[in-house]
């Protein structure tokens, strides 16, 4: 979108842009939303009388300027608009993760001082009714399904609906003061405040202001040319950094549309319905799609499977350079467009990919042969880094300059620089402003020049200018031995595999490297059923003779693979076993984001990990649980702990 720099500088609000917006895009799509099977259309014009409407409803119920409402529930048009109606008013969202649980609320409620709830049904009111008595200050909730809430005492709960129609009703006397209000906010007010994924302790309120959201939405947007005209499926966390960014930031900067799927699980569904022309997805999205693509062709016919098999080769060798416009000699695109017409584009089409133009993923690293595979069906799929100290974006991948080994080049407006340790640090104006309420955890992040330390290792390569992140950097560390240890990196290799979700490994300080697998239920599951083997549980299926052999397998071909860097080579798995429970946010191993947490996996399976150490064949376990109602239980197994073959670098060694 053309947006001059004199314009830019007067908007220096989300509540500045949607008034923009309503102006200048009035009767263009802003926000769709599938309910009861059907898609729901509101125009940018439509958006803000929704929001106008709502904010003098907070105003109708005394909400005052720096007061902290919080949002939780999945994606839903109405709950974005809340987020913008509360920043109207001069307040501050927090949006909050739809599957936290009790006591996971209950912390960020009280820490924020939150006032004001927002909550999307009766599941989110419930479990802020049960940790209510343990929350200091909140007076009102807002709830925006009904369903379920009747007989609920409403003398603090309002209806989403109800508050509109309030706000419309004192829309003579309270106009006026939204109107000051709003005008008065600057580039340096509160935008949003997020909390981290609290990989290592408690989250962090992170406070965003207007210029960290609207310049790094301007910038990024700019770098891809994004425009009113883009499509995008809004289906990540609105707790989470990226959904800010894309679903309000860019998405109220350039004027496009924000889709809401009607659940989780018919997000496949509504993705093929939608068509985004915009898209982003961690890498565990991009390879369950894979995965669910590969289990669909071992069931096909022979003739559909060879196709497949001569069509994709075929676009592994020149679908990559056709899409970065390099040559390619005329019989290779005819063959590649004889390809599209029977395989690429039905696939893509089927995923939900036909019109996808930019397409990013980021969190973790994602396999060379996964990201291939996507660029190889002509989908831009590229590669960014960021934090949500950051706004999200540090670097980007220039189109025709993407490789799955590198994150990028620096986003316009941001400078990167390495420490002597190998710490990664940035300056951007996406930087943050503070953590809440922790001055020590600001001033340890981020310094009086504005340099952020974003807590991970990496280097700039001198070739390209791309930064390489190697992993986290409190993670690197030294075997016994004094060789490199980075669990991330090894990790990662292993997870490129469809038959396994997660990984942890350990060995810093240590002799060897050893490690706790998950497998993939759905892709395991279905080898298993292929193979005429029952099974009644993930345990049972996890501790299966065929089904550890597999993983051995796989070990081993990652052991070989790192045998041959000869600054990782210490790094190879020696020992393992396969967990008899998937790692799981509700039980504190995972953040709602699902990175792993580190230090309570090693106290929580030290009885797991002293055998893996200790030579033991096998070691018998109890583990806490919690079922998806809350309740608590316990597991018990007996699980088989393998070696793994290690390779001593011959090929290496060969090569020089």
């Amino acid at each position: 979108m053309a947006t001059s720099a004199g314009a830019a500088e007067k908007l220096t609000s989300i509540p500045g842009l949607l008034e923009r917006n309503a102006r200048v895009h009035g009767d263009s799509p802003a926000s769709r939303e599938k309910e009861y099977g059907i898609w729901q259309s509101w125009t940018w014009s439509e958006v803000a009388q929704e929001v106008e409407a709502l904010a003098l409803g907070l105003l109708t119920l005394g909400v005052a300027r720096g007061d902290h409402i919080a949002v939780i529930g999945r994606n839903r048009p109405h709950l974005y608009w809340s987020m913008v109606a509360a920043e109207s008013v001069g307040a501050v969202p927090v949006p909050l993760y739809q599957d936290a649980v009790g006591d996971e609320i209950a912390y960020v409620l009280g820490h924020c001082g939150a006032k004001y709830i927002i909550a999307g049904d009766q599941e989110q009111v419930d479990k802020v009714l049960e940790v209510e008595g343990q929350i200091d200050g909140l007076e009102h909730m807002i709830y925006l399904d009904a369903r379920g809430l009747r007989k609920y005492d409403h003398s603090s709960l309002t209806s989403y609906k109800a508050l509109q129609d309030k706000g419309r009703a004192a829309k003579v006397d309270l106009a006026p003061e939204l109107k000051r209000r709003s005008a008065a906010l600057t580039y340096d007010d509160t935008c949003v405040m997020l909390y981290t994924s609290g990989t290592t302790g408690r989250p962090k309120g992170v406070v965003l202001s207007n210029r960290n959201i609207i310049e790094t939405s301007k910038n990024s947007a700019e770098f891809d040319h994004l425009s009113a005209g883009e499509e995008v499926l809004a289906y990540l966390p609105m707790a989470w950094v990226g959904d800010f960014i894309f679903s309000i930031g860019q998405a109220y900067w350039s004027g496009f549309c924000v889709n809401c799927p009607e659940s989780p699980d018919t997000m496949m569904t509504d993705l093929r319905e939608i068509g985004p022309t915009y898209y982003f997805a961690p890498p565990r999205v991009f390879e369950t799609q894979l995965t669910n693509v590969m289990i669909r062709m071992e069931d096909a016919s022979r003739l559909k499977q060879w196709m497949f098999k001569a069509a994709m080769g075929h676009a592994k060798r020149v679908g990559p350079q056709i899409l970065d416009g390099e040559t390619v000699g005329a019989l290779d695109r005819f063959k590649y467009f004889l390809g599209n017409i029977f395989v690429f584009g039905p696939l893509k089409n089927t995923l939900g990919f036909t019109r996808v133009r930019v397409g990013y993923t980021a969190g973790e690293a994602i396999g060379p042969e996964i990201f291939e595979f996507y660029r190889s069906l002509g989908i831009n799929l590229k590669q960014l880094y960021g934090q949500t100290e950051a706004s999200v974006f540090i670097t980007q991948q220039k189109d025709n300059e993407v490789s799955a080994d590198t994150v990028g080049t620096p986003t316009p407006g941001v400078e990167l620089k390495i420490s002597e340790s190998g710490e990664v640090y940035y300056r951007s104006p996406g930087a943050f402003v503070e953590y809440y309420k922790n001055p020590e955890s600001t001033a340890d992040t981020k310094d009086a020049e504005g340099w952020v330390a974003t807590g991970d290792a990496g280097f700039i390569e001198p070739q390209t200018g791309h930064l390489r992140i190697i992993d986290r950097a409190k993670d690197v560390g030294k075997m016994a031995d004094g060789r490199l240890f980075a669990p991330k990196y090894i990790e990662n290799k292993l997870k490129f595999f469809p038959n396994i979700l997660e990984v942890v490994v350990f060995g810093a300080g240590r002799e060897t490297c050893t490690a706790f697998i998950n497998i993939d239920l759905t892709a395991v599951g279905n080898w298993a059923e292929r193979n005429n083997i029952a099974y009644g549980s993930y345990q049972e299926l996890a501790g299966h003779p065929r089904v550890l052999d597999t993983i051995q397998t796989h070990v081993e071909e990652v052991n070989a693979s790192i045998a041959n860097d000869e600054m990782l080579s210490g790094c190879q798995i020696h020992r393992f076993l396969v967990l008899h429970k998937e790692l799981d946010a509700d039980d504190g191993e995972l953040t709602r984001t699902r990175k792993v947490r580190r230090r309570i996996i090693e106290e929580k399976f030290s009885d797991l990990i002293g055998a893996l150490y200790d030579g033991s064949d096998r070691i018998s376990t109890v583990t806490e649980v919690t079922y998806e109602d809350g309740r608590k239980g316990s597991i018990s197994a007996t699980l088989e702990i393998r070696d793994a073959a290690v390779s001593d670098g011959s090929e290496r060694m060969a090569a020089q």
